[in-house]
């Protein structure tokens, strides 16, 4: 039976609400949409004159169309911001979060929390107060307000996870050992509390207090303390600049601005509670020049606010405002108001201290965008460079996609091996791999980069990855030999290929006798010099990193009776071979698996 063409497929549309999903015919998802008729919608794409050059290029690409069929439209709405998010179709207006600046951590979900600058925010249930855009200031009154309340550095699961005693900090003054019951939970909630009262705005309080303390310590002549108190009240007040914004009678708020260049727009997203200004979100998006802002901010509204989790649907204020209406506004109201068991309010102010506030997002939008166009000014200069290494090496295109091999190894044992990926003159380190050199080449260099080079190249061709514009190797005419040999076994005959020599950095290049000598001022011959560098250090750490494990294997491998698990759970108390040679034969008998019996045996073989 042949299967339903395309134009079936759309005769079969069901007249219900749901989500229909275009795909390619290679079967990659293409669009993924919304429509209280699907009928209707899907019928609408394969009309004459559409109009919009996107839309026309996706029509294009259409070989089958997928429908599913929800209840509601609320239902709808939910479903195709979880397929979105999940696929990320090519053809989806695609949202980007902006992670330049910092957020101040604070894991409340713990026993005894701890508290940390981040730039990864994730649903872990802790807390997060940012961004932070004065970095420097934030993070001394946030040193500063740690050395005051003492908050814990280490890592263990408390209480579960406790180490035998205290810590270098406790004796520094700088943490009251809740690890060793020397604080109570109470006790330390009671400090945490604190510090959130800071990170939410209410500075005054806490400053009153440590204006009291130094006041208190001036008078004993303590000014070296009343002088580290008189800096926290001063960071404070620093924190304190950087979250006021005036009062709106009180209230929490998000307000959303959003700003257009062509094809390219930002999104900023202002949290507001209690009338001040406690952080900031960022969204871009490219590609958009058939959509108008109307369609924008329904696209941003309902994948941000949908791709939250319960907990931080739940800490939604009561009123979300928006430059200008936009369709499912109401629709999305419903959606999170029944998430968040109360009534959230999707509003479009047109006058008053809300539209101030709107007008204040769109500034702060506007400038995130101009801060975005200038950057890709700045990759412009980037392929300046890329171009000027395109000539001084006369390759055939531009190398854009250029991936660095090295060969690292200690006299010839724990040989390893880097593959540092830069994509338009910038490290891509979600690329970036090390491997250990299987064959038994000792030091021979170049045997071990023609296997490197080898399964680089054997898995990018399995995997149909596209293959860079051109590959540099650290080394020599024998290492690049090697290299080429390589390539011309697996048919890989289109890329170019240079090696770069580290004693008077010539390149050197496989139809030349002789090598290429840039100028050291050059920047192409910089931006090659950087990779190299990044391939270098990546190979130079997974060498020291295995040399290490080699090391602590040798001395507790060593032990009758103590095998990789009971290795691992004496480095993972004590931290080193060192940390376990100071140790005491009950903290050692106190480690799961290990009996006092063989804690002195433990001791015994580290010469205690």
């Amino acid at each position: 039976m042949n299967s339903p063409t395309l134009q079936d497929q759309i005769v079969a549309v069901p007249d219900r609400t749901g989500v229909y999903i275009f795909h390619s015919a290679d079967g990659d998802i293409l669009y993924i949409g919304k429509a209280k008729s699907l009928r209707s919608r899907v019928k609408s794409y394969f009309r004459s004159n559409m109009g919009a050059v996107k839309t026309e290029d996706l029509v294009r690409r259409v070989a089958s169309v997928d429908t599913i069929v929800v209840g509601t439209e609320a239902e709808a709405l939910i479903l195709e911001a979880n397929l979105i998010k999940e696929h990320q179709p090519r053809f989806n207006v695609q949202l980007r979060d902006d992670k330049r600046y910092p957020y101040v951590k604070v894991t409340v979900h713990e026993s005894f929390p701890r508290v940390w600058v981040t730039r990864h925010v994730v649903n872990d249930g802790s807390r997060y107060f940012g961004p932070y855009t004065a970095v420097g200031n934030m993070r001394r009154a946030l040193d500063l307000l740690k050395r005051i309340h003492t908050v814990r550095s280490c890592r263990y699961d408390l209480p579960g996870e406790a180490p035998g005693r205290p810590c270098l900090d406790h004796h520094i003054g700088r943490c009251q050992a809740p690890c060793v019951g020397l604080q109570t939970q109470a006790a330390y909630r009671a400090m945490i509390d604190q510090i959130l009262l800071v990170l939410e705005g209410e500075t005054e309080a806490v400053r009153s207090q440590i204006d009291t303390r130094m006041r208190a310590a001036s008078e004993v002549l303590d000014f070296e303390r009343a002088a580290q108190l008189r800096d926290v009240i001063q960071g404070l007040d620093g924190l304190a600049r950087e979250q006021r914004v005036q009062k709106v009678g009180g209230g929490d708020h998000d307000v959303v601005g959003l700003a257009r260049d062509g094809a390219i727009a930002t999104a900023v997203i202002l949290k507001i509670r209690r009338g001040r200004l406690l952080g900031r979100d960022t969204v871009r998006f490219h590609d958009i020049l058939d959509e108008d802002d109307a369609a924008l901010l329904a696209t941003f509204s309902s994948r941000y606010y949908l791709g939250q989790g319960e907990e931080a649907i739940g800490e939604l204020p009561r009123e979300i405002l928006f430059p200008a209406r936009f369709e499912d506004r109401a629709l999305l109201g419903e959606v999170l108001s029944a998430a968040a068991g109360r009534r959230i309010v999707m509003h479009a102010p047109s006058r008053g201290e809300k539209l101030r506030l709107v007008e204040l997002a769109n500034q702060n939008a506007r400038h995130a965008l101009d801060d975005q166009v200038t950057a890709q000014v700045y990759r412009g200069r980037a392929d300046e460079v890329l171009y000027q290494l395109q000539d001084r090496l006369d390759l055939k295109v531009v190398p854009r996609l250029m991936v660095c091999f090295d060969v690292s190894h200690t006299q010839g044992t724990e040989t390893v091996a880097s593959a540092a990926v830069f994509e338009d003159g910038n490290p891509r380190k979600s690329e970036y791999r090390h491997m250990r050199i299987r064959g038994e080449w000792g030091n021979d260099d170049y045997r071990s980069m023609a296997e490197v080079v080898r399964r680089w190249f054997t898995r990018r061709l399995d995997e149909s990855k596209r293959l860079p514009d051109l590959v540099l190797i650290d080394g020599g005419k024998g290492q690049l030999s090697a290299a080429l040999g390589v390539l011309g076994a697996l048919g890989v005959t289109d890329v170019a290929i240079a090696a770069l020599a580290k004693r008077d950095e010539e390149v050197f290049l496989p139809d030349r006798a002789e090598p290429v000598r840039l100028d050291r001022r050059d920047r192409a011959l910089h931006l090659i010099q950087r990779i190299r560098n990044e391939s270098h250090r990546l190979a130079v750490g997974y060498n020291r990193k295995l040399r290490t494990r080699r090391t602590i294997r040798s001395e507790l491998g060593d032990i009758p009776g103590i095998g990789p698990k009971r290795q691992k759970s004496l480095l993972s108390r004590f931290g080193s071979v060192p940390g376990v040679r100071k140790a005491s034969e009950q903290e050692i008998a106190r480690v799961p698996g290990f009996s006092r019996v063989l804690a002195t045996r433990v001791l015994t073989y580290l010469g205690r």
